[in-house]
């Protein structure tokens, strides 16, 4: 009653009669003039007493920072969230509101609300903003130079990057291999799903139906290893920020990439994108869609009323598609109809129509031991490409840290010591349990 009370005494209370300043907590360094130039003055006009300013700190540090700001009582009023369990964290601490019964909230599908909910989606704690899609970008001019089309088998995929270094005069695959975190995310976890069939195989990895040392794991990894010859020579000193220069300016053919690249190479060159390419004609297809964006209120702010009344407008149609067209490549997750204008962004979210999608694998309960799967998954996946570790060293050690904590995972590995070398079974998503026991 006194969660209700409080909810219409917020929503009572006139836009014009605040003129308050609202700090949002941010990541996105990268897209921070398109908020500015576009979405924050959106928001002016319909509330000219609500000022937004963003606080963007760098996407590597933003987790411990935002943890220090908050424990220090001196974070931003709003909070951009990380999806499941970074932000379930921050809600389980006592950082985040309850969004439960915020009004907005229908405006959303079930998965999209399981990012910012708790395990048994009692709890609601942030408003699902967007996501994002994973791939690769091509150029589109040097591939009508060499007469490439856009691979959709890995015998295809192999044969352009081998026809683009055969050429010389082009990087064949932009590939940032001294940032590790790209290795992982837009190598390993990009060409994945395809090998552990999407969320079927994520759920056998988080129900303990199957270990990381299971064949499509280790064959992810594998592909990963035969990308060395094509990202050019010192590839472990590239960076992300050489590989954006690289294929901007027509210097590489190909580049993994994320949807939230889309508007560091629009006006500089002449791109399209392709999903990650399936085992042969006729198999199903999967990328990643991922969950990647929310928004909370900081449960410390003295502004709580503004920011309800600002999460209000975020929940609502206008927003959807103000967003996903200021800031192309991230995708409104609400439920409202809403048209793309960006020809890239329009093409990746058409894979939603031709493909099977998945979020990352260390999202949800696998990253809450210690040493966390996202981190121990970027420094091998960095090993294995640089040609440091083998695909089955790599995988044989994210599973000893996973059966070190995690019940269901110790308890497959245990099975699996039990059984005939390659017979682990892939459980159907559909045939799982969702109830994951308590690590």
């Amino acid at each position: 009653m006194f969660k209700t009370l409080c909810c219409f005494a917020l929503l009572s209370l006139p836009l014009t009669a605040m003129s308050t300043t609202l700090t949002m907590e941010t990541w996105r360094v990268d897209d921070q003039a398109l908020w500015q130039q576009t979405l924050l003055p959106i928001l002016h006009k319909i509330a000219p007493d609500l000022d937004v300013k963003l606080n963007p700190v760098k996407t590597s540090e933003y987790d411990a920072t935002l943890q220090q700001r908050l424990e220090n009582n001196t974070a931003g009023d709003l909070i951009i969230c990380r999806p499941y369990d970074q932000s379930l964290a921050l809600f389980k601490a006592g950082h985040l509101v309850d969004l439960t019964d915020f009004p907005g909230m229908e405006n959303f599908p079930s998965f999209a609300k399981s990012a910012w909910q708790t395990d048994t989606g009692a709890a609601t704690f942030c408003l699902p903003i967007a996501s994002v899609i994973q791939g690769f970008f091509y150029n589109v001019d040097i591939f009508k130079q060499l007469q490439l089309t856009p691979p959709t088998t890995r015998e295809e995929f192999f044969a352009v990057l081998e026809r683009i270094r055969h050429d010389g005069r082009y990087l064949p695959l932009a590939l940032a291999a001294h940032d590790n975190w790209v290795v992982s995310e837009l190598g390993f976890l990009n060409i994945g799903p395809a090998y552990w069939k999407g969320e079927d195989g994520r759920l056998a990895l988080i129900h303990g139906d199957s270990t990381f040392t299971s064949a499509p794991f280790v064959a992810a990894f594998d592909e990963l290893r035969q990308w060395r010859p094509y990202i050019g020579a010192a590839a472990e000193s590239r960076t992300e920020a050489q590989t954006v220069v690289d294929f901007a300016s027509g210097k590489a053919a190909i580049i993994v990439a994320g949807s939230w690249s889309i508007p560091q190479f629009t006006g500089k060159v002449n791109f399209a994108a392709f999903h990650p390419p399936v085992g042969k004609r006729g198999d199903a297809c999967y990328f990643v869609d991922h969950t990647d964006m929310g928004i909370g209120i900081n449960s410390a702010s003295p502004n709580r009323a503004a920011a309800w009344h600002l999460l209000e407008w975020m929940s609502s149609a206008e927003f959807a598609e103000s967003f996903s067209n200021a800031v192309p490549g991230f995708f409104s997750l609400s439920n409202h109809f809403f048209e793309l204008h960006h020809p890239v962004a329009q093409q990746m979210m058409s894979w939603r129509d031709e493909c099977d999608s998945t979020i990352r694998l260390g999202a949800q309960f696998l990253s809450r031991g210690k040493p966390a799967f996202n981190a121990q998954l970027n420094q091998l996946a960095q090993a294995v490409v640089l040609g440091q570790q083998s695909p089955q060293q790599a995988a044989a050690q994210i599973q000893q840290t996973l059966a070190s904590w995690y019940p269901p995972q110790s308890q497959a590995e245990a099975k699996a010591k039990a059984m005939p070398a390659c017979t682990v079974p892939m459980v159907p998503a559909s045939a799982a349990s969702t109830a994951v026991p308590a690590p």
